[in-house]
């Protein structure tokens, strides 16, 4: 047995659910320094939005950031700077999952789609995303989104290619599920109003319907996580504590169980709150002035 395992094996012991919130932070430290699988790579500082350029320099200050605590990053879009992530990432040792970010706008979705195909033929990507929940925004039909997924596949060689949504979108759009060489499930139990007590065995099912969706297609969780701050959602409350708690179990299990995951989010970004609400500005590891928040 590795000593991470055996690190990770203690810290499974430890009934962190009713320590101290002094205790908690130091669980919460402790398992962060085993480091993740994944990682989803929040880009924009403070004052910025989605449309805003993003800067060589400040994708390479925040990637340095987080380097030593995960070994893949996921990305979310291929333009605006968002095509430098990969680039950088693979410079620094890091494994990507890059996405290409689909919307309603056609010219922007085609060069969305060209250059998620062009980092993944030139090595800047080891598994490719066509879309983020557009079934569950409804910005294209189905046969649309089929389109943009099997010309990517037709283009892009050596690596699989997937589409992200809410895991039960595979379970209802069996013709997608079909499309996907890997199931890219996102595992919310807040946004369930699950309470955070049986936050973990929620998101263990979630996953399960996936990979039973999948019918033996690898399987990787490519959101899940708890906000800091903001309203409640039925019985699922924001809070420091609770963030912490949920990481740490969640994390835990992807050790145990060997489970893919990339957790949501890395850093805390403001321009989120308009669709999110309150929640959306609190959903990172680190704040927006890059320092831990725990």
């Amino acid at each position: 047995m590795s000593r991470r395992s055996e690190k990770f094996l203690t810290l499974a012991s430890i009934d962190f659910q009713n320590k101290s919130i002094d205790e908690l932070k130091k669980v919460f430290k402790d398992t962060l320094n085993m480091g993740m699988y994944g990682l989803c790579f929040s880009p924009y500082t403070q004052w910025q939005k989605p449309g805003d350029q993003l800067s060589e320099a400040q994708i390479r200050r925040r990637l340095e950031i987080i380097k030593p605590y995960t070994k893949w990053i996921r990305t979310f879009s291929c333009t605006e700077g968002n095509e430098l992530i990969p680039v950088i990432a693979k410079e620094l040792g890091i494994k990507t999952l890059v996405g290409a970010w689909l919307g309603e706008n056609e010219k922007t979705n085609n060069l969305e789609v060209n250059n998620l195909i062009q980092l993944c033929n030139n090595g800047y990507a080891d598994i490719a995303a066509v879309g983020n929940e557009v079934m569950y925004r409804g910005d294209l039909t189905q046969e649309e989104l089929l389109d943009f997924i099997y010309y990517s596949k037709s283009k892009i060689d050596g690596i699989p290619v997937g589409y992200v949504d809410a895991y039960y979108e595979f379970t209802d759009r069996l013709e997608i599920t079909e499309a996907c060489d890997i199931i890219l499930a996102n595992c919310y139990p807040f946004w369930e109003g699950c309470d955070q007590d049986y936050a973990l065995l929620y998101m263990k099912d979630m996953y399960n319907r996936a990979k039973k969706a999948g019918n033996g297609k690898p399987v990787i969780i490519t959101e899940t996580g708890w906000p800091s701050e903001g309203t409640a959602l039925q019985g699922a409350f924001p809070s420091k504590e609770n963030a912490m708690k949920y990481f740490i179990a969640s994390q835990q299990w992807s050790f145990e169980e060997d489970i893919p995951m990339f957790y949501f989010s890395s850093f805390d970004e403001n321009w989120k709150v308009g669709a999110e609400g309150d929640v959306g500005a609190f959903w990172g590891l680190w704040g927006t002035n890059e320092q831990l928040k725990f």
